[in-house]
């Protein structure tokens, strides 16, 4: 499988698997994370244009998307909690998959390529969010506290070293 950045020509198919990201985390007990219209797909096409939009493609199929960026999350300099360290680090956000089958790990090759790019990993997730919850600690994330993101709303936050 190959991660590249994601294209403009890609967004039809990236808006379409958080369209089944969606359904699947309101069916699997997660339904308040995204709302019907998040991510919008203009945050997607100013994602792509300062190349922190990804995909995963296999067989010229995309199969998985997400943010990657190493930069300083805003949301992350308050937390009820410590992270390990105050290193530069990298942020992983919008990870969806294809709910296909094919697609089983890709989580783990996404979290394994971006700790690649640098050995500090941030990230946050909804309380209700358990298959997230479950990959983050197999993948050996430490949960560091509890995030506020710009709406207010409450993440549970995760660093990985």
């Amino acid at each position: 499988m190959e991660i590249r950045n994601a294209a403009v020509a890609d967004i039809p198919q990236i808006m379409q698997i958080f369209s089944e990201a969606r359904e699947y985390m309101a069916s699997s007990g997660n339904p308040d994370q995204w709302s019907e219209n998040y991510p919008a797909q203009s945050m997607i096409e100013a994602d792509i244009r300062r190349q922190t939009s990804f995909v995963c493609v296999e067989n010229s199929a995309i199969l998985a998307t997400f943010y990657f960026a190493i930069e300083t999350e805003p949301t992350y300099a308050t937390i009820q909690g410590n992270w390990l360290n105050n290193n530069p680090y990298g942020v992983i956000h919008r990870i969806a998959r294809v709910s296909d089958n094919a697609a089983k790990n890709v989580g783990a090759l996404v979290f394994n390529w971006c700790f690649e790019q640098i050995h500090n990993i941030r990230i946050d997730t909804h309380r209700d969010n358990k298959t997230m919850i479950d990959l983050l600690d197999r993948l050996g994330y430490t949960y560091c506290g509890i995030i506020h993101i710009a709406t207010g709303a409450e993440r549970l936050a995760f660093q990985k070293i």
